[in-house]
């Protein structure tokens, strides 16, 4: 059997932890920061894990990073 390929888009966005738990960039920083409040720039920085549903989703497109 040949392997599963990964989602070339998948792995640029998204990485799996030691613990299996998908980290993401924070959502909502790529324009528009005029409109946006400072509280929510400034929480919205770094990574942040993923909820599960959205978890089981993107493990999909990366088979061996679990």
């Amino acid at each position: 059997m040949p392997k599963m390929k990964t989602k070339s888009s998948a792995k640029k966005r998204f990485k799996v932890t030691a613990t299996g738990k998908v980290v993401s960039a924070q959502a909502g920083k790529r324009h528009g920061m005029i409109k946006r409040t400072r509280k929510f720039i400034r929480n919205a920085r770094g990574t942040t894990v993923m909820s599960e549903p959205d978890q089981k989703a993107v493990k999909q497109y990366m088979p061996y990073d679990r």
